[in-house]
């Protein structure tokens, strides 16, 4: 007779009551998995253990009538990976996308998050993971802006005003104890006024509106970058305040200055071996970088402007070197992340365990005995 296995389902409501949206504290655990990043302590999908995931892309025409073909924004994505640490635990970010959610009245991603034992297999929690993913998604860029933007920040500037860098906005401000100013651009001007509205509201800050990207850079001392790829975000390094700490969590499109003369901080490097390991490995390399964050870097290492990867310092290694801390007075700072599964698996997993202890969520039963003839 076999053991009987159950697992804890947290609906989106059972996640906001186990924490999930407490800022400080994601921001905390991400710093965390910086730490076990730097150590080696965790593993993601693929051969070269990096993989940002597996994605199911759509084809452009299909003769079989119920194929779903490409649209914006139109994938199914598997992220697993595992852990170490005080986790120590498997699992696997799932998420379907497509543009024309919306339209419905669904966010454009819907997201679920699977933690497993990593010994047996067993689900240990399914939850619903689009307030997990945010959150994580903003706490890595405000990581970053605790430990290399200055302490005595007062302006941010806001490149793209979507759900993603209002999450990140949200992180960054909670380091940032000064901030008194923030900078709204965006193509849609609606979307700015919308998040500026949210600013003022929430954070408490002074709010502006600003239609001319260069305008916008002038005086931010931090910016955040999550626009999306409608429209390519472009921009020149001499637009930036000099000791600028710019934080990219969406495609641009910098002048060669941008990536040559900044000091530059990947989130993670072997992450982006990976990717472009896995671009070298496609059919159009030039292609698979467009759609990652970190090609137009790649190019230039390409064009040996710059530079190996394993030459650059990532964000884990770093924080192991507390006196390479902190804004380089004259000197812009450029902090690049991708996005990783274990970020997701670390905030996760504290969710998870607020919730056992505050017995929040639905257990469920996957089999009393496994079924056998």
């Amino acid at each position: 007779m076999g053991a009987r296995t159950e697992f804890l389902f947290l609906s989106e409501p059972d996640c906001i009551d186990a924490g999930v949206l407490d800022v400080a504290r994601c921001v905390d655990v991400c710093e965390e998995v910086f730490g076990l990043l730097a150590q080696g302590d965790y593993l993601m999908g693929g051969p070269n253990h990096n993989s940002h995931g597996m994605g199911v892309v759509f084809p452009a025409s299909s003769p079989f009538p119920n194929m779903p073909v490409a649209g914006p924004d139109r994938r199914f994505v598997a992220m697993p990976g595992y852990l170490g640490g005080r986790f120590d635990v498997c699992g696997n970010k799932w998420y379907g996308s497509n543009h024309a959610n919306t339209e419905k009245g669904l966010p454009r991603s819907v997201l679920t998050l699977m933690l497993n034992d990593k010994e047996t297999g067993e689900p240990l929690c399914l939850m619903s993971a689009n307030l997990l993913s945010s959150a994580r998604t903003g706490a890595v860029p405000a990581v970053a802006a605790r430990h290399l933007a200055s302490a005595t920040a007062r302006s941010v500037a806001v490149l793209g005003c979507g759900p993603i860098n209002q999450a990140c906005l949200k992180a960054i401000a909670s380091q940032l104890p000064n901030l008194e100013s923030v900078i709204f651009y965006d193509i849609f001007e609606a979307a700015a006024e919308k998040l500026a509205d949210w600013a003022r509201r929430t954070l408490g800050v002074e709010a502006i509106i600003e239609s001319d990207l260069q305008t916008a850079l002038a005086d931010a001392e931090v910016v955040t970058v999550a626009a999306s790829r409608v429209k390519p975000l472009v921009i020149q390094n001499d637009w930036l305040a000099p000791d600028a700490t710019v934080l990219i969590s969406g495609p641009i499109s910098g002048d060669d200055a941008f990536w040559l003369d900044n000091r530059i901080v990947l989130d993670h490097v072997a992450l982006h071996e990976a990717y472009v390991e896995e671009a070298v490995a496609s059919p159009d390399k030039q292609a698979a970088y467009n759609g990652v964050i970190g090609g137009p870097l790649y190019r230039l290492i390409d064009d040996g402007k710059l530079p190996a990867l394993k030459d650059f310092t990532d964000l884990g290694t770093l924080l192991q070197s507390p006196a390479a801390h902190g804004a380089v007075d004259g000197q812009r700072t450029v902090f690049v992340a991708c996005g990783m599964s274990v970020f997701d698996l670390g905030w996760g997993y504290e969710t998870y365990k607020t919730a056992l202890a505050k017995g929040i969520g639905t257990s469920l039963a996957l089999w009393d005995a496994p079924y056998a003839e």
